[in-house]
């Protein structure tokens, strides 16, 4: 199904907002994009009210802007942000899997390594969106078994903001760098080796720092669609 067809009646605010998020990254809704939650409440088969909610949450996330009474917006890509908040996500994987290391279990590394095999086969089958889902998966094991919901709050917070570099990497050979880190973090875990593991923490979530650099160059050549130039680091 695609990101705006009519979804289940069952957590609609988050089912709305799953959807408008993969439609903002995948760019089915580009920066600039005018929103009516009118317009979206229809194509999602929903009623207003989620729609409303999951717009006020991509709007906390920087995703959508809006105008009380004037518009709401696709936001437009802020390369001062982004890269803002992949220095906040790197630092807090970094943390957790520091305090993970000597709490996972058994099940936790057979969770990651499971994970790890489904963003393989994401990759195999040209599902970026999987990968992602996948990705997700492998590292919010350390940050459960880290136990700090401060942390946990904090990446949840900022790490919508990554989802185009992650799409962009994930549609790219460069994936497979990816795949071949998260197995040498999950060895490094199961070794007790907190060192290593940090360090490959910080060298997977490094990996976006491409992706970060050609939203910039995008943002300081493209325009939004409602012609309002983009904003670039530093304006």
């Amino acid at each position: 199904m695609t990101a705006l067809e009519p979804v289940p009646r069952r957590l609609l605010r988050d089912k709305a907002y799953d959807a408008l998020l993969e439609a903002i990254v995948s760019g089915e809704l580009p920066p600039g994009q005018k929103l009516h939650d009118g317009e979206l409440a229809e194509r999602l088969g929903l009623s207003r009210a989620p729609v409303r909610q999951a717009l006020a949450r991509l709007t906390a996330e920087r995703l959508v802007v809006s105008k009380p009474q004037s518009y709401t917006r696709v936001a437009p890509v802020v390369a001062r942000e982004i890269r803002d908040a992949l220095a906040v996500v790197q630092a807090m994987h970094a943390l957790a899997v520091r305090a993970a290391v000597p709490r996972l279990t058994g099940d936790d590394l057979a969770r990651m390594r499971a994970a790890n095999d489904a963003f393989v086969r994401a990759l195999d089958a040209e599902d970026p969106a999987a990968a992602v889902a996948a990705d997700d998966a492998l590292h919010a094991v350390p940050i459960v078994a880290c136990g700090n919901e401060a942390l946990a709050e904090t990446v949840r917070r900022y790490t919508p903001l990554l989802r185009r570099l992650e799409r962009r990497r994930f549609s790219s050979t460069a994936a497979r760098a990816s795949a071949a880190r998260h197995d040498a973090l999950i060895d490094a875990c199961a070794a007790e080796d907190t060192e290593t593991a940090v360090a490959l923490s910080g060298a997977i979530w490094g990996g976006l720092e491409a992706e970060a650099a050609a939203e910039e160059e995008a943002a300081g050549t493209g325009a939004a669609r409602d012609g309002t130039p983009a904003r670039t680091a530093g304006s």
